[in-house]
Order: structure tokens, then sequence, then C-alpha cells
């Protein structure tokens, strides 16, 4: 297994994963938001390639506005991860993250941080495993404007 620095070549493949780990989205616009984030000086892109094939992705933004539970800006943050489910279990989100860890730490950020849904237990238990400490829990609420 080897893990890359996604370019435009690897557009078809991020954006394939990404529907897998947000299945509702519309593919031909996810699609364009990764072209853009591959070119993205803020943001980085890493894929884990098994035997030929893009297993899995993390995608890393660096953020200068507050997050969560942070003490130091800025931060760099998770906006997803994905491995494949034949793929799972083998370490290669350990090393996904690990990348994304080197990437902020090599922009001056010393915390990375991340966020699931409140139900969503078994990322909540994924984000445990990988060393992640919860923050804080929120209920956010809008209101249309007539």
């Amino acid at each position: 297994m080897i893990i890359v620095k996604a370019g435009q070549s690897h557009l078809n493949e991020v954006t394939s994963l990404a529907m897998q780990l947000w299945p509702d989205n519309v593919e031909t616009e996810l699609s364009a938001d990764f072209e853009e984030t591959l070119e993205s000086p803020k943001d980085i892109v890493y894929v884990a390639i098994v035997e030929g094939m893009s297993v899995g992705f993390i995608h890393m933004s660096l953020r200068h506005d507050y997050v969560e539970g942070s003490d130091y800006s800025p931060v760099g943050y998770v906006e997803g991860i994905y491995v494949d489910p034949a793929f799972r279990h083998r370490g290669i989100s350990t090393r996904l993250l690990a990348a994304g860890e080197e990437w902020s730490r090599s922009l001056g950020c010393s915390q990375i941080a991340s966020d699931t849904e409140l139900d969503n237990q078994g990322s909540q238990e994924f984000h445990k495993k990988l060393g992640f400490q919860e923050a804080n829990r929120i209920v956010a609420f809008i209101k249309d404007l007539d």
C-alpha cells in the first residue's frame, strides 16, 4: 500500500470514494468541488493505493477560523476520510491520517480537528480509535427569514 498526494489524475477515483462516504451528494457537483480542492493551497487530498486501486482517501483543509475545542490557529481539519469496506482493518486510515497530520504540521498546526453527526456512533468510535478526543456536542438551529 502507498499513500500519495492526489492530483487531477485521481479526480475520478476520489469522487467515487467520496460518493460512498457522502451518498446524498450529486456526483457531478462533488467532482467539481474536488476539482477545485485538488488545486487549493489550503486543502490537500491523499489517496491510498493498493495493488493499483485507489481504496481510500483523506481530505484535509487548513482552517484559520475558530474550530470547536481548539487551542491554537491554524488547525488542520479532516473534511473527510474513507476507506473501502473491503480494505478496512489494515491500517489504511491510520496511514492516511498520518499523512494529513504531517501536512498540518508542515503548515504550522499543532492540532487537527474533525467532526461527525451526533447520531453517527460508528464515526465517533472511529475518531476515538485514531486518537481524537471529543471536544463538544452541539445542536445547530436555523430559521428562514421571510
